[in-house]
């Protein structure tokens, strides 16, 4: 049917078929399209992208064993590329980039081999599935440890501290366990009377001679010995079996130490008996073997010479 101006004109139902028609024609030539893009891209059997790498390192004379000591890629990888499997290999990354040095080798287009090898995974590899993270995430409530557990933890390293201090004091400091050695002046007990006629009495007629020797009883037991002029005979924190012998020649000897319990004493190869029963700190306490022999019977500090001075 033609109009006034001479075109043709259509019925409305005729216009909406012809409409619909071409529509369809139109999906059908994009399918077709984007098939023929695809078959392109991957190519007709024998020539995917492991075969055109296989016929091109043949022709070149190469070996697979070249083939790998020149890109460092596994042999059992070059032949599944060789035998277009692709999706055997470690992973999409990995097969891109084996396919990419293998034809940078050979000499070949990259890109072209690249965007075929990736086809071809599109084509026969499924999308690989989500991963599901195991490891601690941060901010992570539920595998954030406890308060409970933060605070044994702190316990616990507190309780190491303490005890390597104190373990750390016994050791390096035994020192600090004696009492202050301050100046304390112990009484002497009273000599006893003379007999009637000025005859000595039974004990100074008894009085033991010899090598006076000090042994300590216990470790940690600190000790100075001097000589009536202040002159060091000896000193140490002494432990338990150390003994020291008085000099035979040492003038007025004398002792400083806070225990005087822990010091065994003999006379000659004779005991003693000791300074002290209890620890206490005594200084300028005669320790020669008349000053010893001189005592009472029984623990006790012998008399101090009149002429002694007392400060040290």
């Amino acid at each position: 049917m033609l109009d006034m101006g001479g075109r043709c004109v259509l019925p409305a139902g005729q216009v909406e078929y012809l409409s619909q028609t071409d529509g369809a024609l139109v999906d059908e030539h994009e399918e077709q399209f984007e098939q023929d893009g695809t078959d392109a891209a991957i190519g007709d059997a024998g020539t995917g992208v492991g075969q055109r790498l296989l016929s091109e390192r043949e022709r070149q004379g190469l070996s697979r064993q070249d083939i790998r000591e020149r890109t460092k890629i596994p042999e059992r990888h070059l032949i599944s590329i060789e035998e277009g499997d692709l999706a055997s290999l470690p992973g999409r990354t990995y097969a891109i980039g084996f396919v990419r040095s293998y034809a940078r080798e050979l000499q070949l287009d990259e890109e072209a081999m690249v965007e075929q090898a990736r086809a071809e995974l599109g084509a026969v590899a499924p999308p690989p599935p989500p991963r599901s993270v195991q490891h601690m995430e941060p901010g992570d409530p539920a595998r954030v440890p406890s308060a409970r557990l933060a605070w044994g933890v702190l316990a616990l390293l507190l309780v190491i501290a303490v005890l390597g201090f104190f373990f750390w004091r016994s050791w390096f400091l035994p020192a600090a366990e004696l009492p202050p050695l301050t100046d304390e002046t112990q009484n002497a007990p009273a000599a006893g009377p003379a007999t009637p006629g000025g005859e000595a009495s039974p004990a100074a007629a008894q009085t033991p001679s010899g090598p006076v020797v000090f042994t300590a009883t216990i470790d940690g037991v600190w000790v100075r010995f001097y000589d009536g002029s202040g002159d060091r005979l000896y000193e140490s924190l002494m432990n338990q079996g150390d003994s020291f012998t008085i000099p035979a020649d040492a003038e007025n000897p004398q002792i400083w130490t806070g225990r005087p319990d822990a010091l065994s004493i003999t006379i000659g190869g004779r005991d003693v008996p000791p300074l002290a029963e209890e620890d206490s700190v005594i200084r300028d306490v005669p320790v020669s073997a008349e000053a010893l022999g001189a005592r009472g019977p029984g623990p006790g500090l012998p008399s101090a010479p009149e002429s002694q001075n007392t400060t040290r």
